[in-house]
Parts: C-alpha cells; sequence; structure tokens
C-alpha cells in the first residue's frame, strides 16, 4: 500500500517488479513463456503505451500482439510479462507517452515499475539502430536486452546520470530561509523548477551540481547533500536529487537554458504556488519532491 509519508517520487518505485535477469538467455524458457495462457503483453509504439479506463494501461495476450522486439520484463505469480516494441505508425489516437500515464504510474506500484522498464527500453531501442564500433545494423538478443552487430560486438542499455538539486540560503528552517528554482526557456513562464544537468565524464556528482548551478544560474554552491534518485526514461536518465547550500545569491541566468531564476521564502512559495504566479512540476516527479521536503508539507498546482 503507498504511504502518504514517502516522498512523491518514491510512491511510484517502492514495488519493483523481479526483472529476471537469470531467464533472459533461455531462448527455449522465452519461448514457451510467449506460448503460455496466463503471459501479458505491454505494446509500445514507440513511445506510446494504450490506455485502458483512466488509470490503467492494456495488457494483451501475445496473440493479438502486432510482430515487433520480444522484450522480457519479468515473471509474475499470475504469468510472465512481457513488452512488444513496434514503431509509432502503430499507436492510436488515445495513445499516451510516459508523461499521459501519470495517473497510472501513482494508480499501480507495480504497473509503474513495469512502464518505466517497458518506455525506458524502447526509447533505447529507437536510439541505437548501429553498432558504435564497426558501424554494422545492430540485432536483438537476450530477449531484448542487449543487441549484438554481425562481428559479436555487444551493445548494452545506457542510462544518463543527471543531477537536480534545490539550491537553498540562509539560516535551515527558519522563515528567512529560500530556495532557487529557475524557468527553462523550453517552459511556459509559470513553469518553475528545480536545476538539473548531466553529469560529464570524468566528474563527481557533487561536482556536476555546483557546475550545474554556476552555468545556469551564476550562484556558488559549497554544502551538497543527497537526496534520492528516481528513474526518469524520456528517454534514458536516472535522476540523482540533491539539497545544495549557496555561498552565494546573485543570479545571472545563463539566457541559453534558463530564462529566469528567483529565490523564494516557504511563505512565498506558498502564496505564488496557490495564486498560480508560478507552477510547480508534475506530483511525481523528484523535483516535486525535493520541493516540499523543503517546504514540509504539500503545496497546490502542477505542470
Amino acid at each position: 500500500m503507498d504511504s502518504p509519508k514517502l516522498p512523491i517520487h518514491l510512491r511510484i518505485t517502492q514495488d519493483p517488479h523481479d526483472r529476471s535477469g537469470h531467464l533472459r538467455a533461455d531462448d527455449g524458457w522465452v519461448e514457451k513463456a510467449w506460448s503460455e495462457e496466463t503471459t501479458r503483453v505491454l505494446v509500445v509504439a514507440g513511445n506510446r503505451v494504450e490506455p485502458e479506463g483512466e488509470t490503467g494501461v492494456r495488457w494483451r495476450t501475445p496473440d493479438s500482439s502486432p510482430e515487433g522486439i520480444r522484450l522480457l520484463l519479468g515473471d509474475t505469480a499470475d504469468g510472465a510479462r512481457f513488452a512488444v516494441l513496434t514503431g509509432r505508425e502503430e499507436a492510436g489516437a488515445t495513445w499516451r507517452d510516459l508523461r499521459g500515464l501519470f495517473p497510472a504510474l501513482l494508480a499501480d506500484t507495480t504497473e509503474a515499475s513495469f512502464l518505466m522498464h517497458a518506455i525506458g527500453m524502447a526509447e533505447w531501442h529507437r536510439a541505437t539502430r548501429f553498432c558504435a564500433r564497426c558501424g554494422g545494423a545492430l540485432m536483438p538478443r537476450a530477449a531484448g536486452h542487449e543487441l549484438a552487430c554481425a562481428e559479436g560486438h555487444l551493445t548494452f542499455p545506457r542510462t544518463d546520470p543527471a543531477v537536480i538539486m534545490l539550491v537553498t540560503s540562509g539560516e535551515p528552517g527558519t522563515a528567512e530561509e529560500r530556495c532557487l528554482l529557475g524557468n527553462h526557456t523550453r517552459w511556459p513562464a509559470p513553469n518553475f523548477s528545480t536545476l538539473a544537468g548531466f553529469v560529464e565524464p570524468g566528474e563527481s556528482l557533487d561536482d556536476a551540481v555546483r557546475r550545474e548551478v554556476a552555468e545556469e544560474v551564476g550562484v556558488r554552491v559549497g554544502q551538497v547533500d543527497y537526496f534520492g534518485n528516481q528513474p526518469w526514461p524520456l528517454p534514458a536518465s536516472l535522476m540523482l536529487g540533491f539539497f545544495a547550500r549557496a555561498t552565494s545569491t546573485e543570479i545571472t541566468v545563463d539566457e541559453d537554458e534558463i530564462r529566469e531564476a528567483r529565490w523564494f521564502t516557504r511563505a512565498e512559495l506558498a502564496a505564488v504556488a496557490e495564486s498560480g504566479e508560478i507552477k510547480l512540476p508534475s506530483g511525481i516527479s523528484i523535483s516535486r519532491s525535493l520541493v516540499e521536503a523543503w517546504y514540509g508539507g504539500e503545496l497546490p498546482g502542477s505542470w
């Protein structure tokens, strides 16, 4: 059961499915599982899934599923679970991408785990067509979790680490303490969120936090404290959340990624969220969890 005491981003990852990785290379088991009446299949067309009801997704039987890459998601007490990865043209008008499936992620934590797995792998297959070593075409193996070229070079799924941080200044826990939120140039003006960026090669997570904050808003950061993490297959990120203590407070936005950045006390944040002057990220994101953990409770509105 979901617990209201858990940060919101953890509510969709607290019940991960058994991925049954040891069965992926057992072609006999995989073929037999595909023929079982209890097996269920999630069709992913490009990066879209067919909804069922207000908060569900449609699971098909193998014989009602289209052709495509078969991806073993795992084995359960109720039968094997697969995804079939097909082209975007197979999606119907009502099919949804991961953002459109947020209600389903909150409604069933096990289903959320399957969805994150399936859509993350679908994004990897869409983006990975040729061998990075020889340029040859790639074919799936290991129940869709590896790709191999004719030369035998193997390609494995990748996840890009990204830091996401709530920067704070002032005496912790006081009415004067403030947090820093920014509006990205790709977003509508009311949409504000925590800062974020990808980790570069040879860089520690703490240094990535400090670099990204300095680059985007010109603020210097000292202490960095780990908060938590969240898979974010849009298309292939692992979001690593942090609180970061500012050692300077003057804002100079880069104007390339950040259009505007502002400091908010808790009272100011509650007021602008309530009035709709700013909108905070969706309820399932680790960004929302960071903001509400600092604020000390739930805040209204989202985008």
